[in-house]
């Protein structure tokens, strides 16, 4: 279990359980985005180091471990959010750690948006939810927003068609296949 920075081009060992959380290994004065490729199709996303510097850092170094390669979207809301990132597919699991809040002003949220999902305040893990409509954009500002699809609307809102069953589980299951983090 390290806690190390991954490597940058992607070339790290799958890894899903640390010791503590990440070092910072982004440079906010660089831009992220990420493609996030699942059983649906692709979406691509624009990442905030800047106004998230922390949160962005850690979903990119989880991303560049492999940590969410084969995670599922566990938990799809219509006209509200998809959850993903539990180890466990359950909700209940993360990495091995947790980090504090960078919350974003009332009213920041959009269509597309990515955010942590969170059990409270500064119970930051591995899980993150993609706002996929109305509802998701009048949440209070207490989920740490980190960045905004930019591509792939489609496939969110293919994803969020997805019939569901019992805690909003979707009846089959919504693999993220890979996560590949492109730095410029």
């Amino acid at each position: 279990m390290s806690t190390d920075c991954p490597n940058p081009d992607g070339s790290s060992e799958r890894q899903t359980k640390f010791k503590s959380e990440m070092p910072m290994c982004i440079d906010v004065e660089k831009e992220y985005t990420a493609k996030i490729v699942t059983n649906f199709g692709t979406m691509n996303a624009f990442l905030y180091p800047k106004m998230a510097p922390k949160t962005v850092n850690n979903f990119v170094s989880l991303a560049r471990y492999h940590y969410y390669d084969g995670l599922t979207f566990h938990r799809i809301i219509r006209d509200f959010v998809i959850q993903g990132g539990c180890p466990e597919g359950t909700g209940t699991g993360g990495p091995g750690y947790r980090f504090e809040d960078e919350l974003p002003e009332p009213g920041k949220y959009e269509l597309g948006s990515l955010a942590m999902a969170n059990a409270g305040p500064n119970t930051n893990g591995s899980q993150f939810f993609v706002i996929s409509g109305p509802q998701g954009m009048q949440l209070p500002p207490q989920y740490a927003h980190f960045g905004k699809l930019i591509d792939g609307q489609d496939v969110l809102a293919a994803i969020q068609g997805t019939p569901t069953g019992q805690g909003d589980r979707p009846a089959d299951p919504v693999i993220i296949e890979s996560i590949t983090i492109t730095e410029s």
